[in-house]
C-alpha cells in the first residue's frame, strides 16, 4: 500500500524527453526524489535521468518496482496507447495517466466521437473515412474550409484546416497510406480556441487554468499545422466561471461516460475547445498535458503537483483542497529548427540558454536538443521554449521574447506574435 501525507517526501518516475516532461520535472522535483526517463538535457538538472524505454512496459515495471517508486507519472501518448500505466497499475504502484483503454480518447478520433455522443457532448458533424471514395462524398457535404484529421496518434499535426479542396484530398490521401489508415473529415467549428487541462481520478473532475495555443507553423496563423509553437494564459477573454462550465457540461459527462463503460479515466483530460456562437464545443481530447500550454500553465500553480497527481492516481480528488494560482501572467515562444514542420535539419548547435535565463522571471524548456561532448545540439523539430512570467501578459510576453532573443541556433525560426493580440479577441456571438 503505498500512502503519501502532506509533506512526505515521494520517489517519482516521470516518462517522457519533451518540453512538457521538463516542465513537469520542474513541478514534481518539489520536496521530492524525482527520476525521468529518459529525461532531457534540461531535466538532468532537475532530478536523475534513466536510461529505460518509456514504452516499455516490462522494464518501466520492473525499474519503478526495484527502486521503490510511489507515484508514476506518464508525459507523452505513446506510453499510454502502449499500455504503460495498465502494467504500473498491475504491479500495486500508484500511476497517473490514463489505462490503454481509456487513452483511446486520444489514440482514435472516431473512438472519441462516439464516447461525446453518448455524453452529450456538443462537438463538430463529421464523418469517419476509409477509403478515398469516401473522403470525397464527405467532403461534398461540408463548406469550406475543410477539416480532415487523421484518426490515430499523429503528434499534433494530423490535422488540415484549408479552403483548398485538392490540399484536403492529398491530406487525406496520407492519412490513409498511413498505418490504421482511418480519418475524420469535420465541419469547421468557427470561434477562438482554448486549451484546458482537467486532472481526474476517474470520478472527481478538478480543471486547470485555461490556456490559448498557437497551431500554425508561421505569424497571423498561417502556415502548416504544428505541434504549438507557443501559449499564453490566463485568457482576459474568457467569461468568468468558464473552467467550471466546461467540467459541468464536457469533462465530467465524459469522465462519467468512461466509468460507465469500465474504463475508467485517471489522469489529464486534454478538452481541446472552440468558443463558437452556439457555445463551447470539443475540437478533441487528448490523454495527457499538452505541449507548450503545460509550460505556461504550470508557470502560475502554486499548489504542489506531485500532491495533485498522486491524489488523482490514489482515488483522492474529492478531498483535496482547491487550487492555489499565481496572479501573474504566463507567455512561452518555442523556437523550431530550421524546416520545421516538414522535415526539420537536425545537429546544430544550440547556445544561449544561461543567458535567457538570467532573467529569475524566464525559464528555458529543453524539448528537442541532445547533448553532445562540446554542448548542446538539435535533435527535434521544437527545440525549445522561452517561457516567462510577469504581472501582465504583456510584460510577460516582453520577458519572453527578450530571452528569444538571446538564443542562438543556425535557421532557426519562431512565431513573433504569440500573445500579441489578446485585447482583440472576440467571441463570436
Amino acid at each position: 500500500m503505498h500512502r503519501n501525507n502532506e509533506g512526505e517526501t515521494m520517489n517519482i518516475l516521470l516518462l517522457g524527453s519533451g518540453g512538457r516532461e521538463h516542465a513537469l520535472a520542474l513541478g514534481l522535483a518539489r520536496n521530492n526524489t524525482l527520476f525521468i526517463a529518459p529525461g532531457n538535457p534540461g531535466t538532468k538538472h532537475v532530478g536523475t535521468n534513466v536510461s529505460i524505454n518509456p514504452n516499455d512496459l516490462d522494464e518501466v515495471t520492473k525499474w519503478a518496482t526495484s527502486n521503490g517508486i510511489d507515484l508514476v507519472v506518464i508525459g507523452p501518448e505513446a506510453p499510454l496507447v502502449a499500455g504503460v500505466a495498465d502494467a504500473v497499475r498491475a504491479a500495486g504502484l500508484p500511476v497517473f495517466g490514463p489505462s490503454q483503454a481509456a487513452a483511446m480518447l486520444e489514440g482514435s478520433k472516431a473512438f472519441a466521437k462516439d464516447v461525446m455522443e453518448s455524453a452529450g457532448v456538443d462537438t463538430a458533424a463529421s464523418v469517419a473515412c476509409k477509403t478515398m471514395s469516401e473522403v470525397e462524398a464527405a467532403l461534398s457535404r461540408f463548406e469550406p474550409p475543410y477539416v480532415v484529421k487523421n484518426d490515430g496518434l499523429a503528434a499534433g499535426k494530423g490535422v488540415i484546416v484549408t479552403p483548398d479542396i485538392d490540399a484536403a484530398l492529398a491530406h487525406a490521401r496520407g492519412c490513409l497510406e498511413a498505418p490504421g489508415g482511418a480519418l475524420l473529415v469535420e465541419e469547421f467549428m468557427n470561434g477562438p480556441e482554448v486549451s484546458l487541462f482537467c486532472v481526474t481520478d476517474g470520478k472527481t473532475v478538478v480543471p486547470l487554468l485555461p490556456a490559448q495555443d498557437f497551431k500554425r507553423a508561421l505569424d497571423n496563423d498561417e502556415g502548416l499545422n504544428t505541434g504549438g509553437m507557443g501559449a499564453y494564459c490566463p485568457l482576459p477573454w474568457l467569461p468568468e466561471g468558464f473552467a467550471d462550465e466546461v467540467v459541468a457540461k464536457v469533462a465530467q459527462p465524459v469522465v462519467d461516460e468512461m466509468a460507465r463503460r469500465g474504463t475508467p479515466f485517471v489522469g489529464l483530460l486534454y478538452c481541446g475547445l472552440v468558443v463558437t456562437s452556439r457555445g463551447t464545443r470539443v475540437i478533441e481530447f487528448n490523454a495527457r498535458f499538452g505541449d507548450p500550454e503545460t509550460q505556461v500553465v504550470l508557470s502560475l500553480l502554486e499548489t504542489d503537483l506531485a500532491q495533485l497527481l498522486f491524489a488523482a492516481a490514489t482515488g483522492t480528488l474529492a478531498d483535496f483542497e482547491p487550487l492555489r494560482w499565481s496572479e501573474a501572467a504566463g507567455v512561452g515562444v518555442v523556437v523550431s529548427a530550421e524546416n520545421y514542420p516538414a522535415t526539420p535539419v537536425l545537429g546544430d548547435v544550440v547556445e544561449g540558454i544561461d543567458e535567457a535565463e538570467s532573467d529569475p522571471n524566464t525559464c528555458v524548456y529543453i524539448a528537442g536538443v541532445s547533448e553532445v561532448e562540446d554542448g548542446l545540439v538539435t535533435s527535434g523539430g521544437r527545440v525549445l521554449m522561452v517561457s516567462a512570467t510577469g504581472k501582465t501578459i504583456a510584460q510577460a510576453r516582453e520577458r519572453a521574447y527578450d530571452g528569444v532573443a538571446k538564443i542562438s541556433i543556425r535557421g532557426s525560426h519562431h512565431r513573433t506574435d504569440i500573445a500579441a493580440r489578446t485585447e482583440q479577441i472576440r467571441i463570436p456571438s
